[in-house]
């Protein structure tokens, strides 16, 4: 690989962990390789159905067929970005000893549905984070932008990634994208709903914004890959922690608040922005508490944090389609805490 601006680290796993973590990377390269199939198909679907009805409907319909013909070019437009994303990814992750080879790979990939539709999250992603239309949801951690403004203004910046669908892309970003938009794609293509025109499910947008290699921070930054419960033990360690729409990523909130108080230096300070929307809240196969803010605040105080600042209306949207008949927003939480001095 090239020099790159910000490395991607991987914890040390048993072999039984790696070959499992190998798989599952195999299985997410193919669903980006299936995008474009499945996507075309989406699209077949309505044509062959659009083909079934009356040929007064038809007539009627006769831009809604054109528009889809639209919709198959920006399918196309989207593969190919994508083409682009997983170039390097074969030797993201491991050693040499260890390289995958994705044309190669050890075992026949499983797609789920699921699966293509994080693809379709990931461009989504792309374009809260580093597009221009994006910039009143800036700066998001899923993809690095908010480690490369920490970064960017001079400090040392870890971020912490579980996804790999994001760590593909957020590669690719952080060290591929030589200059300005260079790369064009469309991030509403498969929104075939509350469209006021035809146009706005085609709009198309340009990332990055900002180019990591053209402007690299002043600071330094690497991105490390994994559960944050299992990477982050050593008390003591850091100046700062930000998460961004993440606290309410874990089945129980008291583990990520006990973590971040015990790997902050005395004085150290915490930095907290999103909802509770409690992802497993809805899974029936994982275990899932959901404390009111009022129970976090709680939480927060017996782990021992001192809370500096403290917000409840901040108005945040999350990938947020500006043109959708459908507008959602959170009111997010904004805390600052500060982990006691030590006497």
């Amino acid at each position: 690989m090239e020099p790159s601006t910000c490395d991607v680290d991987t914890p040390d796993y048993s072999e039984e962990i790696d070959e499992e973590e190998r798989i599952n990377f195999y299985n997410i390269i193919a669903a980006f390789r299936c995008y474009r199939a499945n996507s075309l198909n989406h699209v077949n679907r309505k044509e062959a159905y659009l083909n079934s009805l009356p040929g007064t409907h038809q007539t009627m319909l006769a831009n809604y067929r054109d528009h889809l013909q639209k919709v198959r070019y920006c399918i196309e437009a989207n593969y190919k970005v994508i083409k682009h994303i997983i170039q390097d990814a074969d030797c993201l992750f491991y050693n040499d000893s260890k390289s995958t080879n994705l044309s190669q790979p050890p075992v026949t990939p499983k797609v789920r549905n699921q699966d293509i539709q994080k693809v379709q999250i990931t461009l989504k992603q792309i374009f809260r984070d580093w597009s221009v239309q994006g910039q009143a949801e800036l700066p998001g951690a899923g993809l690095g932008r908010l480690i490369y403004e920490i970064a960017y203004r001079g400090y040392y910046c870890e971020g912490n990634e579980f996804s790999l669908f994001m760590l593909i892309a957020s590669n690719f970003v952080l060290n591929r994208c030589v200059i300005e938009n260079q790369c064009t794609f469309y991030p509403w293509v498969h929104q075939y709903v509350n469209n006021l025109s035809r146009g706005n499910q085609i709009e198309a947008v340009t990332f990055p914004d900002v180019s990591p290699t053209k402007f690299p921070p002043k600071g330094t930054m690497n991105m490390v890959a994994g559960d944050f419960l299992q990477i982050y033990r050593d008390e003591n360690y850091w100046d700062c922690v930000a998460t961004c729409f993440f606290i309410d990523c874990a089945n129980n909130i008291i583990d990520f608040v006990e973590i971040i108080y015990n790997i902050l230096k005395p004085g150290g300070i915490w930095v907290n922005l999103g909802p509770l929307l409690y992802h497993f809240s809805d899974t029936l196969t994982e275990n899932s508490i959901e404390p009111t803010y009022e129970d976090l605040i709680v939480i927060i105080k017996s782990c021992g944090f001192i809370i500096l600042k403290n917000k409840t209306d901040v108005t945040t949207k999350y990938s947020q389609n500006p043109t959708s008949m459908h507008q959602s927003e959170y009111k997010s939480i904004y805390l600052v805490c500060q982990k006691p001095e030590q006497d």
